[in-house]
């Protein structure tokens, strides 16, 4: 059974319950982790947690669900290794793993319904990495990671 990180703030957490059920539905095993109540909390601490797992390869993939989704895909994009994707229709889900390799989908709780959500999810789950010229372009995304990385280690 193939295992998906999910997380959510406040504002995306009856999303994050709907899209937690359908992944397991997809025959997935789903760990939350959280925010489980609509109390306000601060997006950055779930988006990291997710994040940093899929980022070191103890996860291969998660989903975040904030209000919009925007705080929670510039969050998770500051890990190297993560391709978060903010997507709003099934075609951007889809094209984010055919032609990025996402590997943390984002979805605005806010903005889109839950029906529209769960088709997303599938079109993200269900579609493969076409490699090629694609992957060419991945690893000048890796090569900006080790710049960045050798840029932090000079200013420390």
């Amino acid at each position: 059974m193939k295992k998906m990180l999910i997380a959510s703030d406040h504002a995306g957490v009856e999303m994050k319950d709907e899209l937690k059920s359908c992944l397991i539905e997809l025959g997935f095993d789903v760990e939350d982790l959280g925010t489980c109540t609509n109390d306000s909390v601060d997006y950055p601490d779930y988006g990291i947690a997710l994040a940093e797992r899929v980022s070191t390869g103890e996860a291969e993939s998660g989903l975040l669900v904030c209000g919009s989704g925007i705080g929670m895909s510039i969050v998770a994009n500051k890990f190297p290794n993560v391709r978060a994707a903010l997507v709003n229709d099934t075609l951007s889900a889809r094209l984010c793993k055919q032609h990025n390799n996402a590997n943390i989908l984002v979805i605005g709780g806010r903005m889109v319904g839950a029906g529209l959500a769960r088709e997303m999810v599938k079109a993200w789950i269900e579609a493969e990495f076409e490699g090629g010229r694609h992957q060419r372009r991945l690893d000048k995304i890796h090569e900006v990671e080790l710049k960045v990385a050798k840029i932090e280690q000079v200013k420390q």
